[in-house]
């Protein structure tokens, strides 16, 4: 039996997971994930972490807590630089890997893998062997793997255009069916990290709960990439975060386009970037005045009444606006 690598259920997880687990497993290891995000692991993520840090980042040292008690035989962290050139991502992926080294004792043998294509592809082709040579010691075998690891990704991305959630394409990923219900008679954008809403405990399930009440969900992860490109295009500055500018190119371009019935933000308190960008959709929607927008905030504290009652209050409004209700 091949080694045992562990990989966070949180945080990037959401965006590459398919990619990543592809790569391990055709270098013969085995592939486990931590559970389903709980009070437990939230728990075991507060108390680790200083109260400044985001929901997100005490989540994912709740869950390699969670996989250290599993007893896998490495966890996957990468230290993730910058996923396309000329752009980064936020500082938190950065230093995660020595952020959870010196939040965590007694941890199993961590790949603290570089990935960082800003500096263009042959960083990245040192740092994929590198990892390799831990399971293979194999060049070709290694460089094969990535390569699959890629056309997994592309398929991954491919099926959450037609609908799907990050999630929900994971398992569609898994069971090898792709299975679109589009049964809404409202369209809804929800602009946010993955991580932010993808998660159900931490955004009590944001995404079932507004398909229930009778929504769409449109993501950013659902968008062509020409139309957040489009959208992005229409800032007056470019932004050097790379989601950071996924979420304000696709509020663009609904503002453009005026396809949906109304636009949802979800941020976690206390992060940076977002607190910028969520001011500037804020500042878009107000000024054109014809989409309604209502901004969200989670932390660990987040309620599920008070989640459920902004909810139905915007639902409301939209079915209002449309005619369908009275208030």
């Amino acid at each position: 039996m091949g080694k045992i690598v562990g990989i966070p259920k949180a945080l990037l997880y959401y965006n590459f997971y398919p990619m990543w687990k592809t790569f391990f497993e055709e270098l013969g290891a085995e592939v486990i994930t931590s559970s389903n995000t709980c009070k437990k692991i939230v728990d075991d993520g507060v108390k680790s972490c200083v109260d400044e840090t985001c929901l997100p980042v005490k989540t994912f040292v709740g869950h390699v807590i969670d996989l250290k008690e599993k007893g896998v035989d490495y966890i996957f962290i990468p230290r993730v630089v910058s996923i396309e050139k000329r752009r980064y991502l936020c500082s938190k992926f950065l230093g995660l890997p020595d952020l959870v080294k010196n939040l965590v004792t007694d941890l199993p043998e961590i790949i603290d893998m570089k990935i960082d294509y800003y500096r263009g592809d042959d960083t990245m082709k040192k740092e994929i062997l590198k990892v390799g040579k831990i399971f293979v010691n194999n060049s070709k075998k290694i460089y094969d793997a990535y390569l699959k690891s890629i056309e997994m990704q592309k398929k991954f991305e491919s099926i959450m255009r037609k609908g799907l959630s990050n999630t929900e394409a994971i398992k569609a990923i898994e069971e090898n069916s792709v299975d679109v219900k589009l049964n809404g008679n409202l369209k809804i954008a929800l602009l946010a990290h993955s991580y932010d809403i993808m998660d159900d405990y931490i955004c009590m399930g944001i995404i079932d709960r507004l398909r229930n009440m009778g929504a769409n969900v449109f993501t950013t992860c659902m968008l062509d990439r020409d139309k957040i490109e489009l959208g992005a295009s229409k800032l007056q500055k470019d932004l050097f975060w790379t989601y950071g500018r996924d979420i304000l190119g696709a509020g663009k371009y609904f503002i453009e386009n005026r396809d949906i019935d109304g636009v949802i933000s979800v941020s976690a308190f206390g992060c940076g970037p977002d607190s910028l960008t969520d001011d500037l959709l804020e500042r878009d929607y107000k000024r054109d005045g014809k989409i309604p927008y209502m901004s969200l905030t989670i932390d660990e504290h987040t309620g599920e009444a008070g989640i459920t009652t902004r909810l139905e209050a915007f639902i409301d409004l939209l079915r209002w606006r449309k005619g369908e209700i009275t208030i």
